[in-house]
């Protein structure tokens, strides 16, 4: 029986922790690309050291070369520059836009059937920018930002109140950026409301502290941005795809009428399963966080714009 082939584009800190997830967990051969000589192969080498440790049975090459991701199951894609402090997601757009064009023709040759997951920044245009240069089918490209920005949100709340993150049942649609929607309405602690242990006023600061979390990050290292916790998310969706898991999770997909928008990749809940994304749910927002999507909305579409 043939193996799954994971390939991850970009071997730089989020890349390096998606390929020790991936052996980790086992999720199929991995292949690290990078444009860098030497990176993905001291990389791929330095884990495949750690593989008889791990117990792990797979796997690792590292290559400068787009014909070895031929026949992934998946492409992970983080290739781009990192944030700097004082940059936003948005300030990456036109080097990123560059690097993102190589990219989706690199899969299209040689992966054209991989379930596709982008990370890059700025996210919402950069996996549109990936869906259009690839001609893939929007249901195989996604982008990996509501995972990330709930797992935020669950971890303050769950800090907040003294309890296991695992207790947290939140989610965050909208954009990745700072008009990110945290979806009050729908979060529970253990199907509690929220409201029961965090004062209206306290989840204002913590929604706003989720919002900017990425840049906190960024503020701290100084040199440079998230790379455990994203790559720990798209780990999370790459599996869903792969087990045929069914999840539903917040992903930037394509939405063709849903929450009123057409032809946008933004954060919505999305099931995952065997066949990319195979259904987008609706669900029901307050009037203000409704008002919050839409502005969100017109972020991403006037970013997208900009492309």
């Amino acid at each position: 029986m043939e193996r799954r082939k994971i390939a991850l584009i970009g071997a730089g800190n989020i890349g390096g922790a998606l390929a020790y997830l991936a052996a980790i967990k086992e999720l199929g051969d991995i292949v690290l690309f990078d444009v860098v000589e030497g990176l993905p192969q001291g990389k791929a080498l330095d884990i495949s050291h750690s593989i008889p440790v791990l117990a792990s049975s797979v796997s690792i090459k590292g290559t400068n070369s787009y014909e070895d991701i031929k026949d992934a199951d998946v492409c992970i894609v983080t290739a781009g520059i990192a944030r700097k402090p004082g940059m936003s997601r948005d300030d990456l757009l036109n080097t990123n836009a560059g690097i993102m064009k190589s990219v989706a023709q690199g899969i299209k040759k040689n992966a054209p059937k991989a379930f596709v997951i982008v990370i890059s920044n700025p996210l919402d245009a950069m996996v549109t920018l990936c869906q259009k240069e690839s001609g893939m089918p929007p249901e195989m490209v996604v982008g990996m930002a509501g995972v990330l920005d709930s797992a935020r949100y669950r971890a303050f709340l769950a800090e907040e109140i003294g309890v296991s993150p695992v207790s947290i049942n939140a989610m965050v649609l909208g954009g990745h950026g700072d008009t990110m929607v945290p979806v009050r309405s729908h979060t529970t602690v253990n199907a509690i409301p929220i409201s029961k242990f965090v004062s209206d006023a306290r989840l204002t600061e913590i929604e706003k502290r989720v919002r900017g979390a990425g840049g906190e990050v960024v503020s701290l290292l100084k040199t440079g941005s998230a790379y455990f916790s994203p790559a720990a998310s798209a780990i999370e969706m790459a599996i869903s795809f792969l087990n045929d898991q069914k999840r539903i999770l917040p992903s930037a997909v394509m939405l063709k009428g849903q929450y009123g928008y057409q032809d946008l990749y933004i954060g919505a809940p999305a099931l995952i399963g065997a066949k990319g994304v195979e259904k987008i749910i609706e669900i029901d927002l307050t009037d203000s966080e409704k008002k919050e999507l839409d502005v969100s909305a017109a972020a991403v579409k006037e970013l997208v714009g900009l492309l």
